[in-house]
């Protein structure tokens, strides 16, 4: 086997396993995706180890590793926190997979992965400050300057989901502990606890953000009206992070990314809370779509 032309890159998600191998040029010469391990640990382990030495054998090359999270590993420990998928937190991951594979492994957030990829060769390509930001199940944020992920000096740089929502009167608490997280508003579950909370127990009405896109489309005022107070809310967050990172381009992924009025809607709503007499910064679709994690667990090596 050949040393090292490969880069590989794991998504290790809380429900699935991604892992991509990029060649030399970063085209993807492999992508395969199995089930995580519910809260096992150690079954975890065995299956990014064998995943990797699947993904070797197949192509017939070595490779580097990176590893995208949904958490954060401790600059003071080393241990993982902040992740989603419990098992991990308190775990000395890179080391353990280190040793199941004989060689170095590098991780980072799962968002910062996002946002490498898609500085890397995405949307954002050419762009000095990019900040990616992910929709989904949850909400988080990652920040590359330079082509070079910024951690930070307590591995949270770009963990915007939770700070506190502007312009909003905070009566949820989040799964963190804290009240009024933007996660709670600008998440998949939160677009819709906020359309229950506006049409009630209304016969046929759907919940699913992919439902409440296509009624607003096809004219359901409610639906509209729940759209157009998701984007109210996605600018108001987002112009924070203007107003502190100044990006030249914000990136969107996860699957709430997806509704394309949000490119032409937030960025007119954003202008009145930038603190600026315009607004240069880009909001764009990501171009990699859910591959992006691993992706960009695999630039982790340059």
């Amino acid at each position: 086997m050949s040393v090292a032309p490969l880069r590989i890159g794991v998504d290790l998600g809380g429900s699935k396993i991604e892992i991509i191998a990029l060649g030399a040029d970063g085209a993807v010469m492999l992508r395969e995706r199995v089930a995580t391990p519910q809260g096992d640990y150690a079954a975890t382990l065995r299956t990014v180890a064998s995943l990797v030495a699947a993904a070797e054998a197949r192509v017939g090359a070595g490779g580097t590793v990176g590893i995208g999270i949904p958490g954060a590993e401790s600059l003071a420990t080393g241990l993982i926190k902040n992740a989603n998928s419990t098992c991990l937190i308190g775990k000395p991951l890179r080391n353990d997979l280190q040793q199941l594979l004989r060689r170095e492994v590098r991780i980072a957030n799962d968002a910062n992965c996002f946002a490498l990829s898609e500085a890397a060769d995405g949307a954002g390509a050419g762009a000095r400050v990019v900040f990616g930001v992910i929709l989904g199940t949850g909400v988080g944020g990652g920040i590359v300057v330079d082509g070079k992920v910024l951690t930070g000096a307590n591995a949270i740089a770009g963990e915007w989901g939770h700070n506190p929502m502007p312009g909003e009167h905070h009566r949820e608490t989040c799964y963190c502990g804290r009240r009024g997280c933007v996660e709670l508003y600008l998440s998949g579950p939160g677009l819709a606890a906020d359309h229950r909370r506006s049409v009630g127990k209304l016969a046929g009405a759907d919940f699913q953000a992919t439902g409440i896109a296509s009624r607003a489309a096809n004219g359901d005022a409610q639906c509209e009206a729940t759209l157009q107070r998701y984007e109210a809310r996605l600018a108001r967050a987002l112009a924070q992070v203007i107003n502190i990172l100044d990006p030249d381009v914000i990136v969107l992924g996860g699957g709430l990314s997806n509704m394309d009025r949000l490119y032409e809607n937030v960025p007119q709503l954003w202008a009145e809370h930038v603190f600026s007499d315009r607004v240069a910064t880009k909001l764009l679709k990501h171009r990699h779509g859910d591959s992006s994690g691993g992706r960009g667990a695999a630039w982790l090596w340059p």
